[in-house]
């Protein structure tokens, strides 16, 4: 019975959206020629990363290929990132995006690209999207994703390596979604989509997902985000943005996930939940400093984390980060120090310990 329910929502969001398309396209000839110009732009990153535990631990932890938080791997190494390359365009009240990306930030540090052999090309976004009004705007395609404070671009972090609640949440998701601006402040999204991070859905169910939002003015925001599927499990997250003065920000971001059971709102005992501050202050209009502080901890044993324990694993870690600014280029010096409950981490002899300290240096610029 439930299963039955599950499909007739499923198909009663495709029906709705195929309504508003084939109802808009009487119309959609009328705007063709308000076409804007093909946009392109973009960015590129390289690093530099030292892990104080040495290249003993390259190859496990937050230390290297295996890390935690997936991104920035490479021990004692002038790395790069990858070159994101994203084109444009509208004409009338439709428009797509296309997003691509090469290097490793991009690829093998993101689930889609399944080895190495696949090499560095990936899909961020690409989609097309449809104003059938002011207010009602429908997207389709390959989607980042809308759940979580970070992102895979490093312009649209402020640090640059990455939280565990954006490495083990979703990056990506492929669909068809709806979003209604509900007044001055409010906005909704529904979306049907496939499981998370892949181009092609190898399941028969589909995921759903929703966002609330709540935007006053340009210097708050508010999110409330919640994604679905009987093979994806239940992701609930938080994402907000403060700007409370002109010289100080704070970022939040709190999520829960549950593993999934076999149905689309039924949740397992396995998972995690996180909380994280993003505290900015603006010394010079070139010159920045901001801290991450996280807490993240696994439901169960081995959940996220590796190693002999007996109770859940949690880690509490700090990232300081500096922004200095030259134009279109942003230097990232960060130190990161991360404290976990268990032996999850590995030190210089290859043995468990229960932290992990680093020290990076990235070369960011945005087009």
């Amino acid at each position: 019975m439930k299963t039955q329910i599950n499909f007739r929502i499923q198909q009663a969001l495709i029906l709705m959206a195929l309504c508003l398309f084939s109802f808009s396209t009487i119309s959609a000839q009328d705007d063709e020629s308000a076409a804007s110009p093909l946009t392109i732009s973009g960015s590129i990153d390289v690093y530099y990363k030292y892990d104080f535990a040495g290249s003993a631990a390259a190859d496990a932890n937050i230390s290297g290929g295996e890390n935690y938080t997936f991104f920035a791997p490479d021990q004692n190494s002038f790395s790069i990132g990858m070159a994101n390359i994203i084109f444009g365009k509208t004409v009338g009240k439709t428009s797509f995006v296309a997003d691509l990306s090469f290097g490793p930030r991009g690829a093998s540090s993101s689930i889609p690209t399944l080895s190495t052999d696949d090499g560095s090309f990936h899909i961020q976004n690409l989609y097309v999207s449809h104003s059938f009004t002011d207010n009602i705007t429908l997207s389709a395609g390959y989607m980042g994703t809308f759940v979580g404070y970070e992102v895979i671009s490093p312009t649209g972090n402020y640090n640059y390596s990455t939280s565990y609640l954006f490495s083990w949440g979703p990056f990506q998701n492929a669909g068809i979604k709806l979003d209604f601006a509900l007044g001055e402040s409010f906005g909704l999204m529904v979306g049907l989509f496939n499981d998370w991070n892949t181009y092609t859905d190898f399941t028969s169910g589909k995921d759903l997902g929703m966002q609330l939002s709540y935007t006053p003015n340009d210097a708050t925001g508010v999110y409330l985000n919640f994604v679905t599927g009987a093979d994806s499990g239940l992701e609930l997250d938080l994402t907000a943005g403060f700007q409370l003065t002109d010289a100080f920000y704070l970022g939040v971001n709190g999520a829960t996930y549950s593993s999934p059971n076999g149905e689309i709102f039924g949740t397992g005992d396995n998972g995690f939940t996180g909380f994280a501050l993003y505290p900015q202050y603006s010394i010079t209009d070139n010159f920045s400093l901001g801290l991450r502080g996280e807490y993240f901890s696994e439901k169960e044993v081995n959940d996220i984390f590796s190693g002999t324990y007996s109770d859940a694993a949690s880690v509490f870690a700090l990232t300081l980060s500096a922004n200095i600014s030259a134009g279109p280029l942003t230097f990232i010096p960060e130190f990161r120090f991360d404290n976990g409950s268990e032996d999850i981490f590995i030190d210089a002899d290859g043995l468990p310990t229960g932290g992990a300290s680093q020290f990076l240096v990235a070369a960011v610029y945005g087009f």
